[in-house]
């Protein structure tokens, strides 16, 4: 009976064989690794970068946001200067009523001159947000109103019937104190929504006429 033997060595696989099959296997799973971490890695890029409409969107929305800060600025300064100038005269009209006398016609016409340029500083407005321009719009509106309660007191001043006409004018002068202060309390809350804190620019006339009155905050403060 011949003896056992093992597989002919022939047939057995030289170990740098083996061992260079084990180094390619391995070689190949790390770079199916890689390649699906690299595609993976390009899929979550492309999912998570906004497309080329969304961006321009954000840059349109910035710009208009930036736009509408400078215009809040712009419009409270302009409310400040006229807020200065237009208080003294409509508490004039409300004193007249009061005292059933007119002012003297010189006067009423300096007026009249004040409220063509009040009037001309809202002429042509630049668009805004929907809040900025109901702001300015009140605005334009109440400079609108006293021009007309101006108007009225001059026909008051060379007339007869100078206490009805007076008392026309003192009620066209309170609508404009009233439409003013809705819009400085407008844009008194578009100050504060655009980071610049409270911004009161409502009317110094004596507190009769039933118009809004500002909320007590600090300037600046509440933003």
């Amino acid at each position: 009976m011949s003896p056992k033997t093992g597989r002919p060595s022939y047939l057995l696989d030289p170990p740098a064989r083996k061992a260079s099959a084990r180094t390619r296997l391995v070689a190949g799973i790390a770079a199916a690794a890689l390649a699906t971490g690299l595609l993976g890695g390009l899929i979550g890029y492309s999912v998570g970068r906004p497309s080329e409409t969304e961006a321009s969107i954000a840059r349109l929305q910035k710009a208009d946001a930036e736009r509408d800060a400078q215009q809040i600025i712009e419009l409270t300064d302009l409310a400040h200067r006229t807020g200065d100038e237009l208080s003294p005269i409509l508490t004039a009209i409300r004193q007249a009523s009061e005292a059933g006398r007119p002012p003297e016609p010189a006067q009423v016409g300096q007026w009249q001159q004040t409220m063509r340029q009040l009037t001309e500083r809202f002429a042509d407005p630049p668009s805004g947000t929907t809040a900025t321009n109901v702001a300015r719009g009140g605005l334009r509106s109440a400079v609108e109103q006293a021009a007309i309660a101006v108007d009225t007191l001059a026909l008051a001043a060379a007339a007869d019937a100078a206490d009805e006409r007076l008392a026309l004018a003192a009620r066209q002068a309170a609508v404009a104190v009233t439409t003013w202060s809705v819009a400085a309390t407008q844009l008194d809350q578009i100050n504060i929504d655009a980071g610049q804190g409270h911004r009161h620019v409502h009317l110094d006339t004596g507190g009769a006429d039933g118009a809004l009155t500002p909320d007590g905050a600090a300037e600046g403060h509440g933003g």
